[in-house]
């Protein structure tokens, strides 16, 4: 014997493009016209004819996800059709209807993205350029994905991003980047601003040619690294001088060791224990943007310090928790990977990290002290993995001659745990 229900009515979720009405393929024209609820931004609404379109109109109240799920319920049972600029999946509303309700319940039917239209206008291959959002994102975001020579396409929040991007690539040594803002793509309101980030006003909202900049605006960026700036290379084992510490800080070489015996993957989230400067959760977040860390320190001066080198590093998403290992885990999400790097023989903090990772989670531990690497001993002994001396000597003035100075041994335990009793 089997029991069906009837499926709850699908979502409507309609991309729509600067040309609006005009530029909507029959399919979506239909949809929205039969629709008896209308949801979407106030600008992408007032693109709809009233003729054409009957339905009730409803803006998205703010904050926008909050409201999502009580705003579809209201209206249950209704032909509902959400609007979406472009393509609703692609940095749009798509992705926040399908974790509210369900991807099964909705019917998408995509425009040309803002991406789409920018590489065509330009020239450039979509599959070469990485696009960064700063709709509803932090600026800072931008910084981790400033590379010599590569192209990259913002999505603005507004009219003001062009100049705030701008005065982000004068700080971290880009002032000489190409910048195109493309205003009102795919519309008879196209226009494109071309400078440089160093020509483009300091102050202000208007553009070098003295006209306001449309809000509607996509950034395109050839980027120029100056001589003089710091190369940020995109692999872990950033140089010690990117990072403001006060000497608690995992040096070049040994953090690249260290996050390879981490293997970050995309999406993966990873505690760092003891965060010093943040630096291992920094690259281990830099690896993709998709990965998340959580470094939790004790220290409230580090704490600080932490967040600061997140912003300037280009992941202001890393979360600090300013608490001791291990109370300070507690609540902490499931990890995939955990770092421990500073106190080690505080009384059951192994223990609780063990127990907080699931089968096929990693956990690296690094120590300097007799004390730690013999603790460290006992767990390889007992759970296996890898234990390994790393040593780091480096070339130095010795008189008129060249030595080496040798910096103090880590002692790294690194495994991978094999199942939910092992």
């Amino acid at each position: 014997m089997s029991t069906s229900t009837v499926p709850p009515a699908a979502i409507s979720v309609v991309g729509i493009g600067a040309d609006g009405w005009d530029g909507l393929p029959a399919r979506s024209r239909r949809v929205l016209g039969a629709a008896e609820v209308l949801i979407g931004g106030v600008r992408q609404l007032d693109l709809l004819p009233a003729d054409e379109c009957p339905g009730e109109r409803i803006a998205w109240p703010s904050p926008l996800r909050p409201a999502v799920p009580g705003l579809l319920a209201a209206h249950e049972g209704r032909a509902v059709a959400v609007l979406a600029s472009g393509d609703p999946t692609f940095y749009g509303i798509g992705r926040t209807l399908a974790e509210t309700v369900g991807a099964e319940r909705l019917d998408v039917l995509p425009h040309p993205s803002s991406v789409s239209y920018a590489c065509a206008r330009l020239g450039w291959a979509g599959e070469t350029v990485e696009t960064v959002s700063l709709v509803g994102r932090p600026l800072a975001g931008l910084s981790a994905a400033l590379h010599d020579g590569r192209r990259l396409l913002v999505l603005s929040a507004d009219g003001s991003t062009p100049g705030e991007v701008a005065g982000l690539l004068r700080e971290k040594g880009f002032g000489g980047t190409r910048m195109r803002v493309l205003e009102q793509l795919g519309s008879d309101r196209e226009r494109t601003v071309d400078a440089t980030a160093e020509t483009w006003p300091r102050t202000g909202s208007a553009d070098p040619l003295n006209v306001p900049v449309d809000p509607l605006n996509v950034i395109a960026l050839d980027l120029v690294r100056s001589p003089d700036a710091p190369r940020l290379g995109a692999v872990p084992g950033l140089p010690d001088e990117a990072y403001e510490h006060d000497g608690q800080l995992t040096k070049r070489y040994v953090r690249a060791a260290t996050l390879a015996a981490l293997a970050p993957a995309p999406g993966e989230l990873l505690w760092d224990i003891g965060g010093g400067s943040g630096s291992i959760g920094i690259e281990w977040m830099r690896t993709h943007r998709s990965c998340r860390a959580v470094a939790v320190e004790k220290n409230p001066a580090r704490a600080a310090r932490i967040a600061r080198n997140a912003e300037a590093l280009g992941v202001p998403a890393l979360r600090v928790v300013t608490a001791a290992a291990p109370d300070g885990l507690a609540a902490l999400p499931t990890p995939d990977a955990i770092f421990v790097g500073g106190g080690l023989t505080a009384p059951g903090l192994l223990e609780a990290c063990w127990a907080a990772l699931p089968a096929g989670g990693r956990l690296v531990a690094n120590t300097v002290t007799l004390e730690s690497e013999a603790l460290l001993a006992r767990w390889y002994g007992e759970h296996g993995g890898e234990l390994v001396r790393l040593a780091v000597a480096q070339a130095v003035p010795v008189g008129g001659f060249t030595g080496w100075r040798q910096a103090m041994p880590v002692t790294q335990w690194s495994v991978t745990k094999a199942g939910a009793g092992a």
